[in-house]
């Protein structure tokens, strides 16, 4: 049996309900999880913002833990050791993927992926296939990276997601080179990730944007020279002052919230600058541009989860975490355990936290 927390409705506190383990599939890896991060996307669905997610469902997409058991089809991996989960199963053979692209693979939508769990009245499908507000969960073999066994779990979770999407934007989607300026619009755990990423590719200037000064405390933390609280001044007219009047190179949005951000980091680009949607928006937020704005050849382009291809990059992030030059530790502002997780999504909603971690033991 497993325990997990479930979503029954949007608008509605999760409940902690029981359910028994699913059969395991050929090509499919049972994990014990033993840390989970509590993320701005899965509460998006508890808000009922993003609707392209029905529910009921098993939250939690960003997780770590150790593997119980492997299925027939496996042989490379094997029970104890331990993994950082991806929400993104990839096929590696559609034209993305052989392209070297999974994190856009084009058969992401293939629900084989996705297993469920039987439980007294129902089956409960899974937050991203992997469901990891959970003491266990059963996994696509696409969907595990394994890792030194030595690795906190705690700051391992947040590669899965969080660190690998904001990280990854900077180094993987824009391959912003040392010397550039870089302005980050929210630094919450996504943001903060664009900021040492910015930090470790040798950016300067690096401005990080944001509402609440306690943020952009934490800003200057992760490697901010400057910082612009958004609710005192015009950031796209600050940004523009600090790097002498010509702009940033790159723009990232990384809150995923209203349009204006994501204006204003197009806006606030220099001619040819780069500007990087990485915040997940509720369905439907339209954005009203400028159509001028192109004729300086700027440049905007989305990142899905950093670019990522999992199995080199996330253990690049556990070695750079190793060596002291990506800050996990840092991120994690508070723990709860499993039972704990509406009160996670509480501190979230207040910015409260960089990231909260559910740790399951």
């Amino acid at each position: 049996m497993i325990q997990a927390a479930v979503l029954h409705q949007p608008q509605t506190p999760l409940e902690i309900m029981e359910f028994e383990k699913p059969p395991l599939e050929p090509d499919c890896i049972e994990v014990r999880i033993l840390a989970s991060g509590v993320c701005h996307s899965d509460w998006h669905v508890v808000k009922g913002e993003w609707t392209q997610i029905e529910t009921p469902l098993i939250l939690g997409h960003e997780g770590a833990g150790v593997i119980e058991k492997v299925g027939d089809e496996i042989s490379d991996v094997d029970p104890g050791d331990r993994v950082i989960l991806s929400w993104k199963p990839h096929c590696g053979y559609c034209e993305m993927c052989q392209r070297g692209h999974p994190a856009v693979c084009s058969s992401e939508s293939d629900d084989s992926l996705e297993p469920v769990f039987p439980g007294s009245d129902r089956t409960m499908s899974q937050m991203s296939g992997i469901g990891t507000f959970a003491t266990g969960t059963t996994v696509h073999r696409t969907q595990i990276v394994p890792i030194e066994k030595d690795t906190p779990m705690g700051p391992a979770a947040l590669i899965g997601c969080g660190v690998m999407t904001g990280v990854g934007a900077v180094i993987n989607t824009a391959a912003v080179e040392p010397g550039s300026s870089v302005a980050v619009f929210g630094c919450g755990g996504v943001g903060l990730n664009c900021i040492q990423g910015a930090r470790l590719s040798n950016a300067s200037p690096i401005i990080a944007v944001d509402l609440l000064d306690n943020k952009l405390d934490m800003a200057r933390e992760f490697g901010a020279t400057h910082v612009v609280n958004a609710g005192r001044e015009d950031p796209v007219d600050r940004i523009r002052a600090i790097t002498g009047g010509a702009g940033a190179h790159y723009a990232f949005e990384a809150i995923g919230l209203t349009a204006e951000p994501f204006i204003q980091a197009l806006e606030c680009t220099r001619a040819r600058g780069v500007t990087v949607y990485v915040g997940h928006a509720p369905v439907n937020t339209e954005l009203k541009l400028d159509a001028r704005m192109w004729i300086q050849e700027k440049t905007v382009i989305g990142s899905l989860y950093g670019s990522a291809r999992t199995q080199v990059d996330f253990p690049r992030m556990v070695s750079l975490y190793r060596s002291g030059r990506l800050m996990l530790d840092e991120l994690v502002t508070r723990e709860y355990e499993l039972g704990g997780v509406n009160d996670a999504f509480v501190a979230l909603e207040r910015g409260e936290v960089a990231r909260s971690v559910l740790v399951m033991e």
